[in-house]
């Protein structure tokens, strides 16, 4: 195989492709001017840009004006690199947990077989066998397609808000939100499946030469096991092995539940979090600040997770099993299969780090948003 060798050069090459990326999208919507997704108001209903700081000084206030007065396909390009900005920043803070949880999801409790006693114990072994690094395993993937990632999420969203506009102006429901939230889960899907496919294999799997020596341990061969070296291995196999494009597809019905129920209740929550802060407060939304915007975020994370965790432990299963031996022939089976064996408790294995990680992750997602949409707004 010839992957990329290790979680230091995925992530060269994902910083180097994701700005790439994220430029290409933002010169296409910016072409596009007067497209639908020009017209819908900014995801997640977030707070004006000359909140960004807190208090509105002279930038942010330059940044307010701007946004009112800039063209539809200017606001798309220049919401769609501030939202990659952002994507990037979550995915820094938060791949760590995220590499942790799906360790725990991925392994089973069954007859032994559990490598590790919970979180700390898995961040531990990581640590002592992998290094710093092995908890950034399978991030290249992620990264570089965030500019697509939020392009999709931004473009779906954006035109199901379009259509969803009311008349007379008046803001959209939380009904109308949610509705949104429905289409960009599905349309997302389509993208977030086989790159977490990609990440899975490889967190799962953890560092190469970690993962060779444990298996030369236990008597295998590695060179025969079919480890895989980075993102460009794992994908390489998937289509010559297990059923070409189609198997970078396995678990979208995981996906699909785990996006829909997760948007659905992240969307809700933050847009009935901001409509309370602004009544208690006496303002409009439009006026609540950075700090407002961080909670309602972070709020908004931790409903994500606890509204779909079981569906992405299902989703993280069906990712990392065998093509040749499969233990799940789908969805319902894996869930039926976990609980039989497991309990409820292994639908939700790895729930610590990932409610660990979403706060936190949610609050350098909107942090980064603000600061550079403001930044960009301002000087444009």
């Amino acid at each position: 195989m010839h992957g990329m060798g290790s979680a230091a050069s995925e992530l060269d090459v994902a910083v180097v492709a994701a700005p790439a990326a994220a430029a290409a999208a933002a010169a296409a919507a910016a072409a596009a001017d007067g497209g639908a997704v020009g017209r819908r108001a900014a995801p997640l209903r977030r707070a004006d840009a000359a909140q960004a700081g807190g208090e509105a000084g002279p930038a942010p206030a330059r940044a307010a004006a701007a946004r009112r007065h800039a063209s539809a396909g200017q606001t798309a390009a220049l919401d769609l690199l501030a939202g990659t900005a952002a994507g990037t920043a979550q995915l820094l803070v938060g791949h760590p947990f995220d590499t942790i949880k799906v360790k725990l999801q991925s392994q089973s409790s069954a007859a032994g077989a559990a490598k590790f006693g919970g979180p700390l114990d898995a961040a531990r072994q990581t640590l002592a066998r992998e290094g710093l690094r092995g908890f950034y395993q399978g991030m290249a993937a992620p990264l570089a397609t965030v500019a697509l990632f939020n392009a999709v999420l931004f473009a779906s969203r954006g035109q199901a808000r379009a259509l969803l506009a009311h008349e007379d102006g008046t803001p959209l429901t939380l009904r109308d939100e949610l509705a949104a939230s429905l289409v960009a889960s599905a349309a997302v899907s389509l993208v977030a499946t086989p790159t977490e496919l990609l990440k899975c294999r490889l967190q799962a799997q953890g560092d190469p030469a970690a993962a060779a020596a444990r298996l030369a341990a236990a008597g295998i061969d590695p060179k025969t096991a079919g480890l895989y070296h980075g993102p460009g291995d794992v994908a390489r196999h998937v289509l010559r092995h297990e059923g070409g494009v189609r198997g970078l597809f396995r678990g979208l019905n995981a996906t699909l539940a785990r996006e829909v129920l997760g948007n659905g209740a992240m969307f809700g929550v933050y847009h009935v979090a901001k409509d309370a802060m602004a009544a208690h407060k006496g303002v409009e939304v439009s006026s609540l600040g950075f700090r407002d915007n961080l909670l309602a975020g972070g709020l908004g994370g931790i409903a994500f997770w606890l509204a779909c965790f079981p569906a992405d432990a299902v989703k993280s299963r069906l990712q990392v099993d065998s093509y040749a031996r499969p233990k799940y022939s789908g969805m319902l089976d894996c869930a039926r299969k976990i609980l039989s064996s497991e309990g409820a408790a292994g639908l939700f294995r790895g729930f610590g780090p990932a409610m660990m990680r979403s706060f936190p992750a949610n609050a350098a997602c909107f942090a980064t948003y603000e600061a550079v949409s403001a930044a960009l707004f301002a000087e444009s």
